[in-house]
């Protein structure tokens, strides 16, 4: 009888033969579409509107940039590296009923697009990381630490929408998210600029995303500014939401996959 782990590896395995033959078509999504960003808001528009350098921490705007688009790519990358494929996955002709009718429980179903999900935003962080190193955007070593910091960003969005898409019927809600969730969270993050630039009553609002704590920890590893107590205070937040995301998919994933 095969183990656990071994299940896991099974269902895992299978998303990475899926990949080998779709990956070309991720790549502009993944990829190609947050380092256009970077190249035109951080090398383009930064320059030519000229920030003040002051409400920027006293860093040139490519370099404070940078970072932000570095966490809300990966929160972007999280949620579509899980809700649409599980939610169409889920559905008739998905992976998941015929994975469901095999010996694989529903946890073993869970855990092996887990493992790709994380190992897909993993890979897609330290390519942009590597970007931001070539353009001089990071200014400390520590930017390596930045790369498992998007990853943790992208999982705390990514096992929450897994959790709910799972439980859909069909595919067409999972693009409110990219309009009620992703593009507001883009905007008001601190991304684009420094939340102390915003009215003093909204600041609060902001500090409460889940983006905020993963921009600030990605900018302060990469500026080299990062303050230990606050980071562990942001990995906290993050993992607190990721936990809470996967004891939900464990309950949605064994109803919805077994029902």
């Amino acid at each position: 009888m095969a183990t656990a782990d071994a299940m896991v590896f099974r269902a895992y395995h299978y998303w990475i033969l899926r990949y080998r033959r779709t990956w070309r078509g991720t790549v502009v999504i993944s990829i190609a579409n947050p380092l256009l960003f970077l190249v035109a808001v951080g090398l383009g528009i930064g320059r030519l509107v000229g920030p003040d350098p002051a409400a920027l921490g006293g860093v040139d705007y490519l370099a404070f940039f940078a970072p932000g688009m570095l966490a809300a790519a990966a929160m972007q990358n999280g949620i579509i590296e899980s809700a649409f494929p599980v939610a169409f996955n889920r559905g008739p002709g998905g992976a998941y009923p015929v994975a469901a009718g095999t010996p694989l429980e529903p946890e073993d179903i869970l855990h092996g697009h887990l493992l790709f999900m994380a190992s897909r935003v993993t890979l897609s962080a330290a390519v942009f990381a590597a970007v931001m190193v070539a353009f001089g955007a990071a200014q400390s070593p520590l930017v390596l630490l930045a790369v498992p910091a998007a990853a943790l960003t992208a999982m705390a969005f990514a096992l929450p929408a897994a959790a709910w898409a799972v439980t859909l019927p069909d595919i067409r809600p999972v693009n409110g998210i990219f309009k009620w969730v992703v593009m507001p969270l883009y905007l008001f993050s601190g991304t684009f600029f420094a939340v102390s630039q915003l009215p003093e009553a909204v600041r609060p609002l902001v500090y409460a995303t889940p983006l905020w704590h993963g921009v600030d920890l990605c900018r302060s590893l990469s500026l080299g500014t990062v303050s230990w107590p606050l980071a562990i205070v942001h990995i906290g937040y993050l993992a607190a939401l990721g936990a809470v995301g996967y004891l939900l998919a464990r309950r949605t994933y064994r109803r919805h996959l077994h029902a």
